[in-house]
């Protein structure tokens, strides 16, 4: 069963998880389990789902149980009236904040913009060698996308050298590797952690929040418990 974040008449919320497609896909054909199939199995009725998240991606997934809600809801999308916010663990020390605004490719050849804000919420730097280095360092983020590109997240932070844990294509192998066998972590540590909107029908404005899923959160508690450093800034 899916976690249900919010539910009325005429939308619900869950926080997806890890590895879980929002619907079949083309792309991963090896998928048997889809978050539609679930959540509607699960409430016994027709869902529509809003928007997309990457299957690697966790967090928060809105669905509306009419199409004419689902396109009113989409429309906000589209015009950048939702705000979206993203918890992200990136290889290295990055800025403390910034912006990146490097457009990108879409499946069409066409180049889009796209717009990304973040913020470091806390810095790591564990006695564990990589590399040439004695101990290894990263990045707990906040990002606040204000275009809705595929992948944007993923290539931003892979443009600005900060890639992902856990990401592929874009990010780190070795890292990746690192986390695999020195963690157990096969995951990408990226969690939609809030979507706020206006509702279509009542008029009020939701914010939905959703927390780790329980692999994110095993590895910062290991994080935490192996922190160097004092905690660099606090949401």
């Amino acid at each position: 069963m899916l976690e249900i974040l919010y539910q009325d008449d005429y939308l619900v919320a869950v926080n997806k998880p890890h590895g879980l497609l929002v619907h079949q896909s083309s792309l991963a054909r090896d998928a048997r389990e889809f978050a539609l199939q679930i959540l509607r199995d699960q409430l016994g009725k027709i869902v529509y789902p809003v928007h997309r998240l990457d299957r690697k991606t966790s967090g928060v997934l809105l669905f509306a149980f009419t199409p004419e809600l689902n396109s009113l809801l989409q429309q906000q999308f589209m015009r950048g009236e939702v705000d979206k916010t993203y918890l992200a663990l990136l290889r290295g020390f990055a800025p403390e904040s910034g912006c990146i605004d490097y457009p990108l490719v879409n499946a069409s050849g066409k180049s889009q913009e796209a717009i990304t804000a973040f913020n470091v919420l806390e810095k790591f730097e564990l006695q564990v060698p990589f590399g040439k280095y004695d101990t290894s360092r990263y990045s707990l983020v906040e990002a606040r996308p204000t275009t809705g590109r595929m992948h944007q997240l993923r290539k931003h932070f892979a443009h600005i050298y900060h890639p992902i844990i856990g990401d592929r294509p874009y990010g780190c192998n070795k890292q990746n590797k690192l986390f695999l066998e020195t963690w157990q972590l096969n995951d990408m540590l990226l969690h939609a952690s809030s979507v706020a909107f206006v509702h279509p029908i009542t008029g009020n404005r939701l914010e939905i929040v959703a927390q780790f899923q329980s692999e994110f959160e095993r590895i910062l508690t290991v994080f935490n418990r192996s922190n160097l450093l004092q905690n660099s800034s606090n949401k």
